[in-house]
This record gives structure tokens, sequence and C-alpha cells, in this order.
């Protein structure tokens, strides 16, 4: 039987500023509820959107936020106890954690639509998260991580491959079909050409940073273009045949990239758009949309069925990049230093002891 400590080591934010804000501490471990579960962290991921922004206090969602507060979203870990009404069936088993908590009440989650639920919650937001040796979370968030998959490329595909999953079938790419990924070398873009490769989707890969481009080949995009290149719409018509690309999925929202995007859209091809980190209003031509059946849909982010679907596909044999660069818990500030230079080609990971 494992023994829990009454206290844990963990990264905690006392205020909103930058990386040195973050301080290494010993914190009471928490004890789990009804229906929930205490995990004993191995990993957890490091995230531009629900780390860096969050502790910077720059997203709405950041409002949340009660200090002294732990970050930290998708995580791997061993369970360890069980809150009443839980019953801990396998002691030890190593798990995966999706951070995206709904309220199973309302009618988002009624009808299958969990990212509407008005009530959504974020571990490591609206929920204290897992930058400590210690976490709980719903039961329900918790799914086994199969042997051969490692804790660091398993906290690469916790969130990141759910929603790409949701970004993928939302595109309504088929095998074949031709997809665009600006931002490809992202955390999240890269899951998206890795899944999408995985699924016989042919990918154009986008980035600014020329060091990526064997990365991203080798990662199985058919194509990679600088989305800064004012030739690049050229290079997809001339892959592509002309008739262009079927999907754009788009994590970023580069206004000079956008304003291209609908050259490189196929008649009846639509936009995916989750984020908008860069730029928030872009300008849209309505009427060429219309007049070529295109659409732009957005993604909040992911279902629980995308995050059981997505470990289907790891079963079979799906794995998404993990950065080369390795961090452990108590080096959280220099993880999100290096994340901030935007050096990184994959999910930025924090080891837990």
């Amino acid at each position: 039987m494992t023994t829990i400590p009454a206290e844990m080591t963990a990264v905690v934010l006392t205020g909103f500023g930058g990386p040195e804000v973050l301080e290494v501490n010993q914190v009471p471990v928490p004890e789990p509820g009804p229906g929930e579960v205490l995990v004993r962290v191995r990993a957890v991921s490091v995230g531009r959107t629900l780390d860096l922004a969050t502790r910077a206090g720059r997203l709405p969602f950041a409002r949340a936020v009660r200090f002294p507060h732990l970050l930290g979203a998708d995580h791997v870990g061993e369970v360890v106890a069980s809150g009443p009404g839980v019953p801990v069936t396998a002691p030890g088993q190593r798990v995966v954690v999706f951070p995206v908590l709904s309220c199973g009440r309302c009618a988002g989650c009624d009808q299958g639509h969990q990212e509407r639920c008005g009530g959504l919650e974020l571990l490591g937001v609206h929920r204290q998260g897992a930058y400590a040796q210690y976490c709980v979370v719903p039961e329900a968030a918790v799914l086994p991580v199969p042997d051969g998959v490692s804790d660091r490329e398993a906290c690469a595909l916790a969130l990141n491959g759910a929603v790409a999953h949701r970004q993928l079938e939302v595109s309504e790419v088929v095998p074949g079909d031709w997809l665009l990924v600006p931002a490809a070398g992202g955390a999240l873009g890269s899951a998206v050409v890795a899944m999408a490769v995985h699924r016989g989707i042919r990918v154009v890969a986008g980035t600014r940073q020329s060091w990526k481009h064997d990365r991203l080949r080798a990662l199985g995009a058919e194509l990679v273009v600088d989305t800064t290149d004012a030739g690049f719409p050229a290079q997809l018509a001339a892959a592509t045949g002309g008739r262009g690309v079927a999907a754009v999925i788009d994590n970023v929202v580069d206004a000079p990239v956008w304003s291209r995007l609908q050259e490189v859209l196929a008649t009846g091809g639509s936009v995916v758009c989750s984020g908008a980190l860069e730029d928030a209003r872009v300008e849209v031509d309505l009427r060429a949309m219309y007049l070529r059946s295109q659409s732009i849909r957005t993604v909040r982010t992911a279902r629980p069925a995308d995050f059981e679907a997505t470990w289907k596909d790891v079963a079979d044999g799906l794995r998404v990049p993990v950065n080369a660069e390795e961090f452990t818990l108590t080096e959280a500030a220099g993880a999100h230093r290096l994340l901030e230079t935007d050096d990184t080609f994959g999910r930025v990971v924090l080891t837990v002891e």
C-alpha cells in the first residue's frame, strides 16, 4: 500500500508575472473528495496558453485564479487513493489525465458538446493543478496509459491529442485530402500534423523557422512552407494541382498569414481556428467565401469522447513530438523561459520525482 505524505513539493504561483513568480515550496497533499482520485504526478505538460498566459495574467480565464495557485493541466501519474464512492480497482495504475472538466448538467453536456459547457473548468486554472507531486482529479477524467508509451509522450497527447482529434473531425478532411497547418512547429500544431499523417491525410506544414523544416518532414508532412513568404500560395497550388487544400487548421491566427488563406483553400473547404493567440481580429472576404462554399469553424477545446478516441489512435501507433530538452518540476521557471523563446519543437514536459 502506498504511503501518502502530509506535504509535497510544488511549484506555487503567488501572483501574476514572469517566470520568476514561480516558487518551489512545500504544501499540504490534497485529499480527494467524492468522485475524485489522488494522482501521484509523474510528468506534467507546460503550455503557452494554460501555463504561460495564465501565469502572466494575460487571458480572460486568468481571473479565475486564486492565489496561492498551482498551474499544470494535462499530466500523467499513478492513482494512489480515492475519495468516497470511488473504488481504486488498480492502485498504482499509470493514468493520463484529461484536464477539461465539464459540468455534465447543462444543455451542451446533455447534447454531447461538452466544449460548449457554460460551467467548463480547467485543471491548473479554475482548480489546483499538477505542478506538484500529487494532484486531485475527477475519476472520470483519467484513462490507463498503454504499455510502450512513455510518461513524456503521454503528456504530449493528453490534451493536444484530443484537441487535434476534434479539429480534424470539424474540418471533415478524409484520407487523401490536403490539409494546411500554419504554425506546425508548435506543440499543438505538430500534434495535428502527426495525427493527420497517421490518418492518411496529406499535410502542408507551415513554419517561419527553417530549422523546423526537416523535423516536420520527418513527421510526415509532404510539403513544408514558410508562411511569411509571399510565394507560399503558389507552392500549395503546385502541390495540389491547383485545387487548393481541403482545410486549414490554424492555432495561432496571424493576420498577414490569414489574409492569404482564402487563396489556398479549395472550393468547399474550411478554416478551423483554435486560440487566436496573435490576432483576435482579421479581415475575411465573406462574398468570396460563400461563392466558393467555404466556411470558418472554431474549436474551443476537446470533448471527453475526443480524449478517448485519441488513445485508440495511440494504441494503433500514434505518437506526437515531445521537446528534446528535459526539465524537472523544480525547473518549471526554466521551462517557461524556454517556451517564451519559441525555440521548441513539440510539447515541453516537466518530470516529477
